[in-house]
């Protein structure tokens, strides 16, 4: 064989530039993957829902509207917050069943706390009623959590049977807890937690300052671990793909905050606001065509210009950012995150190398209870109501989560942002078919029939990289 022919035989293939961008950058393929998947869902929604109910979405539909993308961001929010922790617990060679019953335990619990023992005792909007029940809810969701990890680690009970039977017995006791009844109304303050209610709302200024906050924190970060590299003499990533991070973080947090910011409160609120507030409502001539109202003779009417507020960032979804943020610095960055992963890899090894793994597994499984405890008051406040079946199916939304972000059920593989994205892509879902009108127990079928379709990729990813 000649020698030209010898070298055109070794020479590899020139890599793409889409291969070369994606190596530079180091981005997660499978969570760009993740992202697309979202769009295609999102755009597909909105296609189709303004085939039946034409609107103002991008494309049509009433799916990529401000109003809906801002209240599916706050539906998301307490799936989110609990879906952070999963992804730790199911790490670990783990699964918590029972996140849906003892949300409802714990919510239950807090309401009858202050629906039922502090307002009688100390007054109704008494300063310390949602302080009170804010602690009682997470040292309940912690004390619960750690239960399940002490059976599971000590009592050397399999998780699934511990959490199992937590998922029926906690549903219990949260009836009983409740008799039967829904506990409401909540602590006036309390419900600012849920975003239901406009003081839970930071408007336009106060949003777009938190957003080029974050812009700042993005570049900080990136400049950060690029002296860490430099440091310890690891290779480092191309000036521009530094560069190319920055504006892609920074676009998104910015996209965002554009479209949270354009949703105007809903007609009937802004009246009752500025009714409840002597504030002074502008004189205009009747046009339904917008969100603000004014005055038309004597009735209150809507009208393209007058007084209009806009919403922001709702208190539950600043909750949930804030819980990743420091889940992932939890995961990622301290001695507890690594020994997660590494029992979760190899738990003999783990055990040989010192690690006291049953005392990991009730911190972590009591971690998961905390979590389930933010996510409590989450969902208790902006129902301003709490029952026993609040937490419904919540285990399965939530595994669905960590699933689908790239959590591998055979344990040490999973990000935290994959979980959030997850949360995000499962509550899209359900959004766009209630949107839709499709009947519950269609969603139903449908969610099941992604979690399987999750689980099966994850299989052939993991197969594909042995």
């Amino acid at each position: 064989m000649s020698e030209e022919k010898v070298k055109a035989t070794d020479a590899k293939p020139e890599k793409s530039m889409l291969t070369r961008f994606l190596e530079a950058t180091e981005l997660d393929t499978r969570m760009l993957g993740m992202v697309g998947a979202l769009f295609a869902v999102w755009i597909a929604f909105d296609i189709y829902s303004g085939i039946l109910r034409p609107n103002d979405g991008l494309f049509g539909g009433a799916f990529l509207t401000p109003r809906n993308l801002w209240t599916l961001l706050v539906q998301t929010s307490s799936i989110a917050v609990m879906s952070t922790g999963m992804v730790l617990v199911i790490v670990m060679r783990h699964i918590d069943l029972s996140i849906g019953s003892m949300l409802s335990l714990v919510a239950v619990a807090g309401a009858v706390l202050q629906v039922y023992i502090l307002a009688p005792a100390i007054g109704v909007g008494h300063p310390i009623i949602w302080i009170t029940a804010i602690l009682a809810c997470v040292v309940l969701g912690t004390a619960v959590g750690a239960l399940n990890g002490y059976l599971t680690a000590y009592a050397q009970i399999p998780a699934f049977i511990v959490t199992l039977g937590g998922l029926i017995a906690f549903s219990g006791v949260a009836f009983l807890l409740a008799k039967g009844v829904t506990v409401a109304p909540m602590d006036k303050t309390f419900k600012l937690i849920g975003g239901g209610v406009p003081a839970s709302w930071l408007g336009p200024s106060w949003s777009w300052m938190l957003a080029i906050l974050v812009c700042g924190f993005i570049i900080l970060a990136i400049l950060n671990g690029r002296r860490q590299r430099k440091r310890f003499n690891f290779a480092l990533r191309p000036v521009w793909a530094e560069a190319t991070l920055m504006v892609i973080g920074s676009t998104v947090v910015l996209g965002a905050t554009a479209v949270l910011t354009s949703y105007a409160w809903p007609f009937g609120l802004i009246k009752k606001y500025a009714l409840d507030n002597n504030i002074p409502i502008p004189s205009g001539v009747e046009d339904r065509s917008g969100d603000a109202i004014c005055m038309a003779g004597e009735k209150i009417v809507r009208c393209t210009d007058g007084l209009i507020y806009y919403t922001g960032f709702a208190a539950p979804v600043l909750i949930a950012i804030a819980v990743g943020v420091v889940m992932t610095f939890i995961a990622t960055r301290t001695r507890f995150g690594r020994y997660i992963y590494a029992i979760g890899g190899n738990p003999e090894a783990a055990d040989l190398a010192g690690i006291d793994t049953k005392k990991m597994t009730v911190k972590v499984f009591a971690l998961m209870g905390f979590l389930v405890g933010i996510s409590a008051v989450i969902a208790s406040a902006r129902l301003d109501a709490a029952t026993n079946a609040l937490g419904q199916l919540n285990e399965l939304f939530v595994i669905a989560a960590a699933v689908i972000g790239g959590t591998s059920l055979a344990g040490g593989i999973g990000t935290i942002y994959g979980a959030l994205l997850g949360a995000l892509m499962m509550q899209s879902i359900q959004s766009g078919m209630s949107l839709l009108n499709l009947p519950a127990a269609f969603q139903n079928i449908v969610v099941g029939t992604v979690l399987v379709f999750a689980v099966f990729v994850d299989q052939l990813y993991r197969r594909r990289v042995k």
